[in-house]
């Protein structure tokens, strides 16, 4: 599988690929006898992702790093067959050695979209 973040593929083994579906509101606001009261305004799509050491991929995982940590308001994904735009978020990954030579692992990260993929009729 790959992920295509403004019209690069980077090739680079994913993992983990965690989905979730999220509402958003308007406004929610419970009343005293506990009934919810509110405005959808839809259901996002946002993933989670972990991707595999870099020590064979070395420059793709660089440049994924590099598009992640861009200093830029939204990106275009595609993933799993889904395009959309969103930002990215919690972007951490971990130092590994073998032998004398340190590289990086275990980057992960959350794609957060921007508009919701379902809203209300």
């Amino acid at each position: 599988m790959t992920i295509v973040i403004d019209s690069t593929t980077y090739d680079v083994p994913l993992k983990v690929i965690n989905r979730k579906s999220e509402s958003l509101f308007k406004y929610a606001e419970r009343t005293e006898d506990g009934i919810l009261h509110s405005e959808l305004i839809g259901i996002y799509f946002n993933y989670d992702l972990e991707v595999g050491m870099s020590k064979n991929n070395v420059s793709a995982y660089a440049a994924l790093y590099l598009r992640l940590t861009e200093p830029v308001e939204t990106h275009e994904v595609v993933i799993l067959g889904d395009t959309f735009n969103c930002y990215f978020a919690g972007i951490r990954d971990e130092v590994a050695k073998t032998g004398t030579t340190n590289y990086f692992r275990n980057l992960s990260f959350s794609i957060i979209a921007i508009s919701p993929a379902r809203t209300p009729a």
